[in-house]
C-alpha cells in the first residue's frame, strides 16, 4: 500500500496529464501516475482498443485474472487523447472522490 495520497496540491499535476497524456511526465505527475495505476485491478478502469489506432473503448478488470473485461458499452473514442483523459478522470474520482472537471 502507498504512504502517498493525492491532495488538491497534485491538481497542477493532473493539468501537466491534460495538457499531454502522451508526454513524458515530470516527477510529480510521475508520482502520481504510479499511485492511480498500481494498487488492486479488480474495478479498475483500462482502454480498450476497438480498432487499432482509430477506436478505443471503456472497460472495467475483472477480480480474478484471466476473467474477461468488462466493456462499457456507452463510451467510445476516437482521440488517444481523449481516451487517455476520461481513463485519468476516472481512476482520480476512484482515489479521490473528486470530479477533476469541477476541480480544474
Amino acid at each position: 500500500m502507498s504512504r502517498y495520497r493525492i491532495t488538491n496540491d497534485d491538481l497542477k499535476h493532473a493539468a501537466e496529464f491534460r495538457a499531454d497524456p502522451l508526454g513524458i511526465p515530470g516527477p510529480g505527475l510521475q508520482r502520481v501516475l504510479n499511485l492511480l495505476r498500481g494498487g488492486p485491478k479488480s474495478g479498475k478502469y483500462v482502454l480498450v482498443v476497438k480498432e487499432p489506432f482509430k477506436r478505443w473503448g471503456l472497460g472495467r478488470l475483472p477480480a480474478d485474472r484471466g476473467q474477461p473485461v468488462e466493456i462499457i458499452d456507452s463510451l467510445e473514442f476516437t482521440s488517444l487523447f481523449e481516451a487517455e483523459w476520461e481513463v485519468f478522470k476516472l481512476r482520480w474520482k476512484t482515489h479521490t472522490g473528486q470530479d477533476l472537471e469541477q476541480a480544474l
